[in-house]
């Protein structure tokens, strides 16, 4: 019989997902601040970034609730796969819209989703990390 034990993220993993969660951010960011669109249109993509960021962590706390027994409504779940599903579609309509070049569209959206999956992961390993450090903690000398 063997006993499975608990292994966190590596520190690597863990860098690289911090790594992609501030080239996306800093890279969209980056882009909407050089940008030559209006401040309200800049305002726009700015708060579909922070909306989307907010709504994708906390469908993955969401989903890391449920999958260790503590509860959540399903209307939070709910609200949750809403929200990302929601801050998604606003992006694509707006960057529809837009009158920028096909390329500068890719650019948006590749960042964003970068940023979305970036975020999750973060969470995740911030997550695991903390479950790990609860189960063992640590004996200093």
């Amino acid at each position: 019989m063997t006993t499975k034990t608990q292994q966190g993220p590596t520190a690597a993993f863990i860098g690289a997902a911090w790594l992609a969660l501030l080239a996306g951010t800093a890279t969209y960011l980056i882009g909407l601040w050089n940008a030559s669109m209006q401040l309200n249109e800049k305002g726009y993509y700015f708060t579909i970034l922070m909306y989307g960021l907010f709504a994708a962590i906390s469908l993955q706390k969401s989903v890391r609730d449920r999958n260790d027994g503590i509860p959540v409504t399903g209307m939070y779940f709910g609200l949750c796969w809403f929200s990302v599903l929601l801050s998604i579609l606003l992006l694509v309509v707006g960057l529809w819209n837009a009158t920028l070049a096909p390329s500068e569209k890719g650019f948006y959206a590749m960042a964003f989703l970068l940023s979305l999956f970036a975020a999750v992961t973060v969470q995740k390993n911030v997550r695991d990390v903390a479950a790990l450090k609860a189960v063992s903690p640590e004996q200093s000398n």
